[in-house]
């Protein structure tokens, strides 16, 4: 079992700092503000605004993916530190390219990533991080299974940390450069967030699933209304609710924007980490309870205590289906389909995918496996595609020992190795025709445009594995389970039951179950050494940004006015773009190449104010830096919202962009540019995006007095020589102001050791 010391530590200290929080706050505690305000650095005290001011943080662990933690390492590297200060792991799980099946895929990938895997574990053992190796699962479950704790708070290189929520942690998804802090030994710094309660009552019935909880509040909240907030769970509701329906809300909460989300601790829990080896935890957790749960009159009065309250009634609660193209648009699957055919959506089926973090747990593979199971004995056969892609080797052995593997192959469905794969485009779909509007139906908890095979065509649909798979059988989009019937083989009208499944399975997760592909970080890592070759494609030596000179930014180039939504997909895509994770330069090339042009309506096509040519985004941007010239990127709301990934902000920096201007951003984008040395600032009068022109230069004003909350003056030359001036605003602190005039927060860091 892991981490058992740090568990005790926090434990016995817990209750008393929770009541130093309360004094201090001089009221009821939501249980956010209890695991959030027990991990305060020790030089902050508080009582803090939601919203507003910021605070540092000391998490009690990090844990970094494959393809960010590439350069997280790097970063670190630069820190001057020997070793990691808190607990750290890698997780190999998404540079693993779902293709053939599992077998040949993890092969395939030890193969082709050889040299990255090579790097990451060396790393891991020279700086005391753990590192579990390609196949053993995806980062979240891997952390759901062995490292979450109620009361816990842990950082991830990854949007979907937040998955662990479902154990009563707070779980943030940060920068690389947010983890070399904490691993550096620093206070982790974040904005005090809202908080918004949702009140579950009821129980869920028939087809309806955990996963349609956060499908109708992605529908209520929006992709961005979330932001800067901690969703926060209660009500009689969360106690049906099993511990990996809570991750599975809580993972999707990135969706919304939320910092993070968080269930009170209770018996599904308890029994979840019982088995899971770690009886300990139970119990020790057990007889501290109430710390894990907000204080009652909380409970008796959320709306005084929440910023806002949400009420889901589990009882009446339907199937959803959201999408396509934005995880937010969110249908009743009753409703549905009247939606398909007023929208024109591709009717048939393709493909079908479970699994990714968000959907595939043991209760989840049950559920599908009762379906199947019913279909083949009904006489009911797949029209589309079926694949599988088990969350971690655990959950694949046990399912292969319960049968579930085998009733799932039976029936056509391919399992792949145990890995992000399709979610986040790791996927070698094989579509003879993809020029054709086509449909996929998945577990996953993103489809944004091109996200899980690179097509524009490719309508994707989110739903529950249980929709995912009956849809797959129905082979059509307009198919309810609810209402409507299928013919089978013989000509004869089926109408299938519900589902059903076990939570956990009788023998526990843990039992025989090898704990497969962990290496514990090394005890001294001096003598390692970590190679990095001059010539390689995929690893790369980073070389520490230019400080700010010390002057305002005057006419900027504008490099490219965004035209509606601009995810980390848009401005840095993944796919087969994750190779060059490790290396700055070559990962530059796909700088905002998925990004829409106000001016033209292209993606990747904006105008070499130098040349008078069209060119994509990242060869105009190197062509002003060979020139000495900077630029800046003009954008509209919620600017970089989806991944954690801090490509999207190290890119633009390493191709001499000094300015991001939008309407909005999103919660981690943000902190990402601030921290590479980017200035993020917004409108102050959003209609003042309409008066940027294609030629425009730019000029940032005010930075030589750069304060926090003072505004600064946005000039703008165009070119007939007439000017307009605006004001920006921005959300600075302090550290940050240091951070910038450092030109980067890694820079500031190495100045301080």
């Amino acid at each position: 079992m892991f981490d058992w010391d740090i568990i005790q530590q926090v434990y016995e200290k817990l209750p008393e700092r929770i009541a130093t929080v309360r004094v201090r706050y001089g009221k009821a505690l939501t249980l956010a503000e209890k695991i959030l305000f027990s991990h305060l650095s020790e030089e902050m005290a508080g009582p803090f605004s939601r919203g507003k001011d910021y605070a540092l943080f000391s998490p009690d662990r990090v844990a970094m993916q494959d393809a960010t933690a590439q350069m997280a390492l790097l970063q670190f590297i630069n820190s001057g530190k020997s070793k990691t200060v808190v607990p750290t792991t890698v997780h190999c799980d998404h540079l693993i390219r779902s293709n053939i099946g599992a077998e040949k895929d993890l092969k395939n990938a030890l193969d082709e990533n050889r040299e990255v895997y090579d790097f990451l574990q060396s790393a891991a053992g020279k700086y005391g991080i753990g590192f579990w190796q390609p196949g053993s699962g995806v980062i979240h479950q891997i952390i759901l299974e062995n490292y979450a704790f109620p009361g816990g708070m842990i950082i991830g290189t990854d949007s979907h940390t937040v998955n662990a929520g479902g154990m009563g942690m707070i779980a943030i998804g940060v920068g690389g450069a947010d983890a070399v802090d904490v691993m550096a030994g620093l206070g982790w710094e974040l904005k005090i967030p809202k908080i918004i309660g949702v009140k579950i009552t009821g129980q869920l019935k028939g087809w309806a699933s955990a996963k349609d909880v956060i499908l109708k509040l992605a529908g209520i909240l929006t992709t961005k209304g979330g932001t800067n907030a901690i969703i926060e769970y209660f009500g009689d509701g969360v106690k049906s609710l099993s511990c990996t329906g809570k991750a599975t809300i809580c993972n999707m909460g990135a969706e919304v924007g939320a910092t993070t989300s968080i269930f009170p601790y209770d018996e599904k829990i308890s029994n979840y980490l019982r088995a899971t080896g770690r009886e300990k935890v139970a119990r020790a957790a057990d007889k501290i309870q109430k710390c894990f749960q907000a204080d009652e009159d909380v409970y008796l009065s959320p709306e005084n205590y929440y910023d806002r309250v949400i009420e889901i009634n589990l009882d009446t609660l339907k199937p959803y289906i959201n999408g396509p193209f934005t995880p937010d648009k969110a249908w009743e699957l009753s409703k549905f389909a009247g939606i398909v055919k007023k929208q024109d959506f591709p009717e048939k089926i393709d493909v079908g995918l479970i699994g990714s973090c968000t959907n595939s747990s043991y209760e989840d593979m049950s559920r599908v496996a009762s379906i199947v199971r019913q279909a083949q004995k009904k006489g009911l056969e797949a029209k589309a595609e079926y694949i599988i892609t088990p969350a971690s080797e655990r959950i694949r052995q046990i399912c292969e020992k319960n049968g579930i593997i085998e009733s799932i192959e039976n029936f056509g469905g391919i399992v792949m190795a145990n890995s992000c794969g399709a979610c986040i485009g790791q996927w070698n779909r094989h579509n003879t025709h993809p020029e054709r509007k086509n449909t996929i139906v998945t577990s996953f908890n993103r489809n944004f445009a091109k996200r899980n095979d690179g097509n524009p065509n490719t309508y994707a649909f989110i739903t529950s594995p249980e929709i995912v798979t009956v849809l797959v059988i129905a082979g059509k989009l307009t198919f309810n389970p609810e209402t409507d019937t299928l013919k089978n083989r013989n000509g004869a009208k089926i109408k299938l039951e519900a589902p059903k499944g076990d939570q956990l399975p009788k023998d526990g997760l843990y039992g025989d179950v090898e704990l497969s592909g962990f290496i514990p970080p090394a005890d001294n890592g001096e003598n390692i050494q970590i190679i990095v070759h001059e010539d390689s494609e995929r690893l790369q030596l980073l070389e520490p940004f230019e400080p700010w000179d010390g002057n305002d930014f005057f006419d900027l180039f504008l490099l490219i006015k965004v035209k509606g939504k601009c995810t980390t997909d848009h401005i840095s895509m993944a796919g087969p773009w994750l190779k060059y994770r490790g290396h700055l330069d070559n990962i530059s090339n796909n700088l905002l190449m998925g990004a829409v042009s106000s001016f033209n309506g292209k993606t990747n096509c904006v105008k070499n104010r130098i040349t008078g040519k069209y060119q994509p985004v990242s060869q105009v941007a190197r062509d002003y830096k060979k020139r000495g010239i900077s630029s800046i990127i003009v954008a509209e709301e919620n600017y970089g919202e989806g991944s954690s990934r801090e490509h999207a902000a190290m890119e633009p920096r390493h191709l001499n962009v000094k300015v991001v201007l939008a309407k909005s951003f999103a919660r981690i984008h943000e902190t990402n540019l601030k921290k590479q040395g980017i200035l993020p600032i917004t409108f102050r009068n959003k209609n003042d995006y309409d008066c940027i022109k294609e030629d425009d230069s730019i000029s940032v004003t005010g930075l030589q007095d750069f304060t926090p909350w003072k505004p600064l003056k946005i000039i703008i030359k165009h070119k007939n020589g007439e000017t307009d001036t605006i004001l920006a605003e921005h959300s600075y602190n302090e550290q940050q102001i240091k951070w910038f005039k450092a030109g980067s927060s890694l820079n500031f860091i190495r100045k301080k050791a």
